[in-house]
């Protein structure tokens, strides 16, 4: 199994641009991207044409993808919505593997609960037909978004092969969601992170940020970036600017202190 990657890139709402941002993305040195079967936000299409033509090798690059229900999507449908969920899932996945011209993904996600603010039967359904697809190795990894501490727990008890992933929008008014960070460091799931500058304009801005990363010779961005993987989130990035993608996967060479880690936190 691939190495789990330590910086995704992601490609929501990117539209005909997503072909020439992939591109950017892997030569700026990005060798892990996430997408969707979901027409309506993603272009998994082009993420695929883009791989394909790509000189990188299909094995050294970690791709994800989501399964999206009827709610999330427009008219541009993945399966047929008369089907049964599995069937759903099942139509959906192969049209992703089309999509991507791949025979396999490195992770696949329902992209988001059908209920809340508990699991329901759909969700369950769901997560039966995604056991499968990992069973038969299509699928290495798998795992649920957009997810509160209640559903994690409901889905951990009952899942047979349980979530290895999940990928949240993390606020900083809510612990950066420490409830779900914690309940995956405790259970061994990975954690990924979104939205990490778009929802939290003010702590960028803020004047720790800033004086860390005039210290640390970046920008307030990578500061934020370097904070979310020492509290164990896997950032995603969907920056459309060369040099902040190179800047984004720089974040390694630098290690904030503790005290400098509290200050972040507490703000």
């Amino acid at each position: 199994m691939k190495k789990i990657p330590n910086f995704i890139y992601g490609t929501a709402w990117k539209k005909e641009a997503t072909t020439d941002l992939v591109e950017l993305a892997l030569q700026s040195g990005f060798r892990a991207i996430d997408t969707a079967n979901q027409a309506k936000h993603y272009s998994e299409a082009l993420v695929g044409e883009t791989l394909q033509r790509s000189k990188i090798k299909r094995e050294e690059i970690w791709l994800q993808s989501k399964f999206t229900s009827i709610d999330g999507q427009d008219h541009r449908l993945p399966y047929d919505p008369k089907a049964d969920i599995a069937t759903q899932v099942a139509q959906s996945f192969a049209s992703s593997l089309q999509h991507l011209h791949t025979d396999y993904l490195d992770s696949y996600l329902l992209h988001g609960p059908y209920n809340h603010p508990l699991l329901g039967s759909e969700d369950f359904e769901v997560w039966q037909a995604l056991e499968k697809i990992y069973l038969s190795g299509a699928a290495k990894m798998i795992g649920i978004s957009n997810v509160n501490l209640k559903q994690m727990e409901m889905l951990f008890e009952s899942a047979k092969i349980k979530p290895m992933f999940v990928q949240n929008r993390c606020y900083a008014n809510r612990g950066w969601d420490k409830e779900v960070r914690e309940f995956c460091l405790k259970n061994n799931i990975h954690y990924q992170g979104f939205s990490l500058l778009t929802a939290n304009p003010q702590i960028v801005q803020s004047r720790v940020v800033t004086s860390l990363a005039i210290k640390y010779k970046t920008a307030a961005e990578q500061i934020i970036f370097r904070f979310s993987h020492q509290i164990g989130i896997i950032p995603l990035t969907g920056t459309s600017d060369e040099n902040h993608m190179k800047a984004d996967l720089n974040i390694f060479d630098f290690e904030l202190l503790d005290e400098e880690m509290e200050l972040i936190t507490t703000l």
